[in-house]
C-alpha cells in the first residue's frame, strides 16, 4: 500500500507542520548562552500546549524505554534524541540541535535545526551550512516519479566528497498519523533505487552529519546518540509534500 494522503489529511498534516515549525522557531530564539536544556524543553512543552497540540516525543516508546522529554535537544557531539537536563547549560561556542515533533488532531508535524550559540570554529560553521544544503538538495529530489534513492543519493553525493561522517543508524521517514511511517529515507544510497515517490506523500527528510567518523554510541539514558569520536554533529529536517511539480515544504512558519 502506498503511503498517499487524501486532501483532508494533507490539510491536517500541514496544520501540524505549521505548529511544529512555529515551536521550533520559538526554541531557536530561546536558545541563548546561560539557559539549560531542561528549561528549553519546558519552553517547547508550553508552546506546543498553547497551540492545542501534543508532543509526539513525550512518552514515545522504544522497547522498554520511554522518552521523558517534550522535544529533543542535542548539544555538540550529541546527534539526536538528547534529553533536556538542568545541569546541561548552553555556553558560547556550543551548537544545539533542536528537534520538534508534534501531534495535532491526530497528525504529525516534524522538523529540526542545528544552531550555533556565540562564535564557533569555522569548520563547525561549515558543517552546519553543508548539512542544511544537503537537506535542500534532498528535498529537490523528492519529486513524483523519482525514487527514495534519488533523495538519498542527492544528500550523500554532496556530503561524501567533503569527508563528513553520514549517520547510517537514523533515517528520514514518511509522516502521517504516526511519527515514523514508510518509506524509510536513508541519507545515503543509489539513485533510481527504493520505493517510487507519488504525489500526496508526506516525507520527513533529515540528514544527520558528523564532523568526523559516522560511528555512534548511546549514552546511559538509552536515548541520546552521540558521535563515537566526540566530534560535533549537525541535524536539519523538514517535512515536505511530494507533488506533481516542485516539492512543498510544510514545516514553514505561517506568515
Amino acid at each position: 500500500m502506498k503511503p498517499i494522503h487524501s486532501d483532508s489529511e494533507i490539510l491536517s498534516i500541514q496544520e501540524s507542520c505549521e505548529i511544529a515549525a512555529t515551536v521550533l522557531h520559538g526554541l531557536v530564539d530561546a536558545t541563548v548562552e546561560g539557559i539549560n536544556t531542561y528549561d528549553l524543553d519546558q519552553i517547547g512543552k508550553n508552546m506546543i500546549e498553547e497551540f492545542g497540540a501534543e508532543s509526539a516525543c513525550y512518552n514515545y516508546r522504544h522497547g522498554s524505554n520511554i522518552f521523558p522529554a517534550y522535544t529533543c535537544i542535542s548539544v555538540n557531539n550529541e546527534i539526536v534524541h538528547g534529553i533536556g537536563r538542568i545541569d546541561r547549560v548552553i555556553g558560547s561556542g556550543d551548537i544545539v540541535s533542536l528537534d520538534v515533533c508534534v501531534n495535532y488532531n491526530g497528525f504529525i508535524g516534524d522538523n529540526a535545526k542545528t544552531i550555533a550559540v556565540g562564535t564557533v570554529e569555522p569548520s563547525i560553521e561549515t558543517l552546519l551550512e553543508d548539512t542544511q544544503e544537503a537537506l535542500f538538495l534532498g528535498i529537490q529530489s523528492a519529486r513524483a516519479g523519482n525514487n527514495v534513492g534519488d533523495i538519498s543519493f542527492a544528500i550523500e553525493s554532496f556530503l561524501k566528497p567533503k569527508k563528513y561522517g553520514i549517520v547510517r543508524e537514523f533515517v528520514g521517514h514518511g509522516v502521517g498519523r504516526s511519527m515514523h511511517e514508510l518509506p524509510q529515507i536513508p541519507n545515503f544510497g543509489n539513485a533510481g533505487t527504493g520505493p517510487v515517490l507519488y504525489p500526496s506523500m508526506a516525507l520527513a527528510i533529515e540528514p544527520m552529519v558528523n564532523l568526523g567518523s559516522p560511528k555512534i554510541r548511546f549514552l546511559e539514558d538509552g536515548w541520546t546518540a552521540v558521535t563515537a569520536d566526540g566530534k560535533p554533529s549537525a541535524h536539519f529536517e523538514h517535512t515536505i509534500l511530494v507533488t506533481e511539480g516542485d516539492p512543498k515544504i510544510l514545516t514553514k512558519v505561517k506568515n
